[in-house]
């Protein structure tokens, strides 16, 4: 029971930590319809620059927090602005060489300045002990994580479902002429559903260093996995993702535990019988 418990929480931490990266694309290819292979990137850019403001610049976590996502939003908003906005209605094949264009000039770009070194986010003392939950200790950085995937399942959501921003970024999904005839901006809401999504990736690239650590090959290391989440859980759909998160989470940890020598092999079995049984995804929204 004690092994059971421990991978069950693992799991948990895993799988938050892949839910609060991988939320944002879900956002860009379900409600934007952009196949954008560049997440990661941006992820990875919110990881240097956290790592660049604590280890240089001598700040705080939380502040290095906010000034990576909020120094990803503004590295993502020209991008958006001359790139992304081409390939908005573009055929699928158009947006994934874009996008993966981006991605490795991101990567030789990190690769120049910073170096191919792995770089670290330092903990504060408060997530560096661990927490004692009677069965097993664990990290309270583990727990952070967890705190955050579920803070951002609850706000995403609302936003989305609950609000008038989220109405209009619907509307402007489902019909962009119709929604900009009855006064939608709706360049205006691309733009900021867009910047949602690269903020929550560069929380996520930090939030996750301790078990995704931050380095020059991070967008391409991670791509199939990010990817596959949208995919198993259904692109646009949040409960989708954390669901797929959660489980995929799940398989991948207790894989590890009991047979380590496999690798990934039962997390990308699941991913297969999943996909075969769901087209859409568990929660995919119906075209």
């Amino acid at each position: 029971m004690q092994t059971v418990l421990s991978v069950g929480i693992d799991a948990l931490a895993y799988g938050m930590v892949l839910f609060v990266i991988s939320i944002g694309l879900s956002v860009t290819m379900g409600l934007m319809r952009v196949v954008n292979l560049a997440h990661g990137a941006f992820a990875m850019i919110g990881g240097y620059i956290a790592s660049y403001a604590t280890q240089t610049l001598g700040f705080g976590y939380g502040v290095a927090i906010l000034a990576a996502v909020v120094g990803t939003i503004l590295i993502a908003i020209p991008v958006e602005r001359f790139l992304y906005r081409r390939i908005y209605g573009a055929p699928e094949l158009t947006q994934v060489l874009m996008t993966i264009g981006i991605t490795f000039c991101v990567i030789g770009i990190a690769n120049y300045v910073f170096g191919p070194t792995l770089k670290t986010i330092p903990l504060p003392e408060l997530l560096r002990g661990p927490v004692d939950l009677g069965f097993r200790s664990i990290s309270a950085q583990k727990l952070f994580a967890i705190a955050c995937g579920v803070v951002v399942a609850g706000g995403l959501w609302f936003l989305i479902e609950k609000t008038s921003f989220g109405v209009k970024l619907r509307a402007s999904v489902d019909n962009a002429a119709m929604a900009a005839s009855l006064g939608v901006r709706t360049k205006i809401v691309y733009a900021v559903s867009f910047a949602v999504a690269v903020g929550l990736a560069a929380f996520g690239g930090i939030v996750g260093a301790e078990l995704l650590p931050i380095e020059p090959y991070y967008a391409l290391r991670y791509m199939v996995t990010f990817l596959v989440v949208v995919s198993v859980g259904g692109a646009g759909s949040i409960p989708g993702a954390l669901l797929a998160c959660l489980l995929l989470g799940a398989i991948d940890t207790t894989g590890r535990y009991l047979l380590p020598e496999y690798g990934e092999f039962f997390f990308y079995l699941a991913v297969i019988a999943i996909v075969c049984v769901f087209p859409r995804g568990l929660l995919g929204r119906s075209k």
